[in-house]
């Protein structure tokens, strides 16, 4: 396949002209090269770009990959609306918002461009919100928190670890059915390395390897797409850490 046809297919849109060497390089890097790279699925790769153009708040590449993603069918609008969510809680709910606004434009485009009329989003009830019982939701995410992090529990002496870390990302967004554990891997290792965030990039790195959720190859590809997408000082980090996994192995 060229450069061109690779596009095509990943951004479900015919490749713009390129108005400058810089841009002609750009796409034979990203889509003769990047995209092109066996490890990971387009699919793998278009949820590791979202992440990171979305926390770039790149506005024209949040609408492109965001339209590729549903028109393609590699998301479905509810998987992408629980993306949505995830990234809320690792890049910050302003970032969130943006996108959300972004997936509902783009929800209308493609069906726009198919001619159709955009369905309706579908109404959550209370239900969804899980377990009504304050105990229940706490004792379940202590045990998630040590199912995914692979390591002891934290403490309930502040309100971040309480009533966010226990109550709330563990005690209720891990545990929702709409996007596998492993995409939420995959959503999870890019946002806490475009956020710079140490203490995160270790744990869940060496949690997704351990847990057997992503193989050593396949972090490496995560890193890949990363580097092309957000920068390889921050890809590095993943790498770094990684490597020290890996290493500890042999």
């Amino acid at each position: 396949m060229t450069t061109d046809d690779i596009y095509r297919s990943v951004m479900m849109a015919e490749p713009p002209d390129t108005a400058s060497p810089f841009e002609a390089d750009d796409r034979e890097h990203l889509f003769g090269g990047i995209w092109s790279r066996p490890g990971l699925s387009i699919r793998d790769r278009r949820i590791i770009t979202l992440v990171c153009v979305s926390d770039a708040v790149d506005n024209d590449a949040m609408n492109a990959h965001v339209y590729a993603a549903l028109a393609s069918g590699d998301l479905t609008i509810d998987q992408m609306t629980e993306f949505v969510l995830h990234f809320a809680v690792y890049c910050g709910w302003p970032r969130a918002s943006d996108l959300e606004m972004t997936v509902r434009a783009q929800w209308h485009r493609v069906h726009e461009a198919r001619g159709d009329a955009t369905p309706e989003y579908r109404d959550l009830s209370i239900d969804d919100l899980g377990t009504a019982d304050p105990e229940q939701r706490i004792e379940e995410g202590r045990a998630l928190f040590e199912e995914v992090n692979l390591m002891g529990t934290v403490s309930s002496d502040s309100p971040y670890f309480y009533a966010g870390i226990l109550n709330f990302v563990f005690g209720h967004v891990w545990a929702r059915p709409g996007i596998s554990r492993r995409d939420r891997r995959l959503i999870t290792l890019p946002a806490v390395a475009v956020c710079d965030a140490f203490g995160p990039i270790w744990s869940h790195v060496t949690s997704a390897l351990q847990s057997g959720d992503l193989t050593y190859d396949e972090v490496r590809e995560l890193v890949v797409q990363v580097g092309a997408y957000a920068g390889r000082p921050r890809a590095q980090k993943l790498l770094d850490v990684a490597d020290q996994w890996q290493a500890q192995q042999a």
